[in-house]
């Protein structure tokens, strides 16, 4: 699936998504490309090299995929959810009370459908997200608090997929492409991103795709064929710590990793950052008031 119009004809036969990468329609730029590649080498010396980021998806992965394998999703905890959650840095403090008013037993349907349902699979991402709901009718500070639960509903979506099946799924959360805002990782290696006012990309699976595609060319240039959904992952994260570090640096809270070195910040959006305590769950159980004063 990681190449421009080779689609894998036997699976799609068995109804399981295909996703056929749509080529950006603007210029990805290989200049951009080789300095986030030597900053995420450089960066990562400080935890042993990329060998151990690598490692740590790789058990990320493996998390995901027992947990949510088709015959054992029906098995699924609470706690398990938790744990999962866990390792979405968007989700983890936000989304935990709004499934939790939904119902474990329709959390459970809703991860099952958005893995395993019908229909396509940016309509199942669509229903998934409707588990955080939405009134149009609310005022202002409850609609933009919505609207930042739905976020989070979505981001937890595109890594349920994305690390359970890593070959088949993109990561497609929000911090990778957010066509509502315009930025994101993928901003990040189009040529001369700085001077486009207006970058319409779309939000699909196959642009994601699309942006996975073009990055392991890079990376088979650089003569690397392992791995090669975790290098993309670690390659996203750089370039959207360069982005979030020149944006929000001076303006971190402690709690969103103030004093954090470039490496560790790819690891905290990857979800692969160790918790302060070990063995305690970052997962925030209460629901989130006022945004603007910090009360709860």
């Amino acid at each position: 699936m990681l190449w421009f119009k080779k689609q894998p004809e036997a699976k799609a036969a068995t109804g399981e998504d295909v996703i056929s990468p749509v080529e950006p329609a603007v210029a990805l730029d290989n200049g951009h490309f080789q300095q986030k590649f030597s900053l995420l080498r450089t960066n990562a010396e400080d935890a042993g090299g990329v060998e151990p980021l690598l490692a740590s998806l790789q058990v990320k992965h493996e998390l995901f995929k027992r947990a949510l394998a088709r015959d054992q999703i029906d098995q699924l905890r609470v706690e398990d959810i938790e744990i999962l959650l866990d390792t979405v840095f968007s989700a983890r403090r936000r989304l935990y009370p709004v499934i939790a008013a939904q119902g474990h037993e329709a959390t459970v349907n809703g991860i099952r459908d958005l893995l395993y349902g019908q229909g396509a699979l940016a309509e199942r991402m669509t229903r998934f997200v409707a588990l955080a709901p939405f009134d149009e009718s609310a005022d202002r500070e409850a609609r933009k608090l919505a609207g930042k639960n739905r976020r989070a509903a979505w981001d937890f979506a595109a890594e349920l997929l994305h690390f359970n099946d890593p070959e088949r799924y993109p990561l497609m959360s929000k911090w990778v492409w957010d066509q509502q805002t315009q930025s994101g990782a993928m901003r990040e290696f189009i040529r001369g991103n700085d001077t486009m006012a207006d970058l319409v990309l779309g939000s699909s699976p196959e642009i994601f795709e699309g942006g996975r595609v073009w990055l392991v060319s890079q990376l088979a240039e650089q003569g690397l064929y392992r791995d090669l959904p975790f290098w993309v992952d670690l390659l996203l994260a750089q370039a959207y710590t360069e982005y979030f570090r020149s944006m929000a640096e001076g303006m971190l809270s402690a709690d969103f990793g103030r004093g954090m070195s470039p490496g560790e910040h790819v690891k905290k959006f990857l979800g692969i950052d160790a918790p302060i305590k070990d063995g305690v769950l970052r997962v925030r159980h209460e629901q989130r008031i006022n945004e603007n004063n910090g009360k709860w």
